[in-house]
């Protein structure tokens, strides 16, 4: 298509109908002789030469140029695909705008999942963190616990009592009886102190 013809031959629709192009021709400004006669030989294939005149003689001038686009475009895609032919063509272009959203929409979500994580994750790695050393000052703390204990047991093991051996000579049987009543009344003593209630019987040793 063109602009205009400049008089120096026909135009394309006149040079595709063999005839001469006369001053006024209506598709002269749109079709020129080069490109402008395969664009019109679909045009005429699918509207027809008449029905296109009529159809840009009764459009306003300013709009003459968008029909003589859609006729061009539709023409073109009948005669590419004589079933749909701009449907088609428009059906594709539908369902790659519907691929399109998708994949936004998936995109978009997962995104947002990122950044969710991104949020999360540092806040999850302190608190492990800080659970970590939570449990190691606890196991420190059962440890030292343990130890003490361990440390403590050892120090409370009863110690052997110490028992006199007389080295030289026999026992002597009065120190025996001395130390034994001495015993029986320490223990009186104490048991006097602790039930007072209690009685004992005369000893009968002598």
């Amino acid at each position: 298509m063109s602009a205009a013809n400049n008089g120096t031959g026909p135009c394309g629709a006149c040079k595709f109908l063999r005839r001469k192009c006369v001053k006024g021709c209506v598709f002269a400004p749109y079709f020129d002789s080069d490109q402008g006669t395969a664009h019109f030989a679909a045009v005429h294939k699918v509207f027809g030469a008449s029905n296109a005149a009529k159809l840009l003689q009764g459009t306003p001038v300013h709009k003459r140029v968008d029909a003589v686009f859609t006729l061009c475009y539709e023409a073109l895609a009948r005669v590419r695909d004589p079933v749909y032919g701009c449907a088609g063509h428009i059906f594709t272009l539908q369902q790659q705008v519907v691929n399109l959203q998708a994949e936004l929409a998936y995109i978009q979500a997962r995104l947002s999942t990122l950044q969710c994580l991104s949020l999360v994750l540092p806040q999850s790695q302190a608190e492990c963190r800080s659970t970590t050393t939570f449990h190691s000052a606890s196991e420190l703390g059962s440890d030292l616990a343990c130890s003490s204990d361990t440390s403590m047991n050892v120090f409370d093991l009863p110690q052997p009592q110490q028992t006199s051996i007389e080295l030289a000579g026999s026992p002597n049987p009065f120190n025996r009886v001395t130390e034994d009543e001495d015993l029986q009344a320490l223990a009186r003593e104490f048991v006097s102190q602790c039930h007072p209630g209690v009685r004992f019987r005369p000893s009968t040793s002598g």
